[in-house]
């Protein structure tokens, strides 16, 4: 469902990727696993859209994405992926609802439509009772979770989620992890993981290791 083909990454003379190719199947959850600098964050941005390889090319649910440009790339990305960051990235004027139904609003679906899928999400991840609260307001386990439920909002075909856990304690890191696996239960969602925590790639289907800009395995 997502493939990545002989995708290569370069700046300048520094070669980042170096010809990986990877697929990832509908339903898997996926962690990508390396030191610091091995390229995984890289490779993360290029098969979700937000950086364009030097070379190969990236396919999900059989679209090229890498020859998408302007509007229509961003309106792929849009409708079909879900992204997560390690700082979760929730705008600090709005409540947790308001920052959920915001993909949806931007797929242009009605506000009642993006508030119901908003709802159902956040009162699933047991956010039913800090709708209302702003990011300042919430826990760091919370707002990742709020961050999760709005790379949702639009049911994507797959997440890419970049260091998720990183800035959570232990029991949040877990807690993380596992919303993952009963997300996937739930809903079939995929999801591709960077991380660096062995542990938490433990829990995943498929752990793929980068070093030095190749997958060994």
């Amino acid at each position: 469902m997502v493939e990545g083909r002989n995708i290569q990454k370069q700046y300048g003379d520094l070669r980042v990727l170096k010809g990986i190719d990877l697929k990832i199947d509908r339903g898997e959850i996926v962690t990508i696993l390396g030191s610091s600098g091995a390229g995984k964050t890289t490779l993360l941005q290029i098969l979700g859209s937000l950086d364009k390889p030097t070379g190969g090319d990236v396919f999900i649910n059989g679209t090229n994405v890498s020859t998408l440009k302007g509007n229509q790339l961003a309106r792929f990305r849009n409708e079909h992926i879900g992204f997560v960051f390690q700082f979760h990235q929730l705008l600090p004027e709005f409540t947790a609802l308001e920052n959920c139904m915001l993909p949806g609003l931007i797929a242009r679906r009605s506000e009642k439509e993006s508030k119901d899928r908003a709802l159902k999400l956040l009162n699933y991840l047991g956010l039913s009772d800090r709708l209302e609260h702003k990011p300042a307001e919430l826990s760091g386990g919370e707002k990742q979770r709020v961050a999760v439920a709005r790379a949702l909002v639009n049911d994507p075909l797959v997440v890419f989620a970049d260091e998720p856990s990183g800035n959570l304690d232990s029991r949040n890191q877990d807690e993380l992890m596992d919303l993952f696996v009963d997300l996937r239960k739930q809903f079939n969602q995929t999801f591709v993981i960077v991380t660096h925590d062995q542990h938490l790639a433990d829990k995943a289907d498929r752990t793929v290791h980068i070093v030095d800009g190749v997958i060994v395995d």
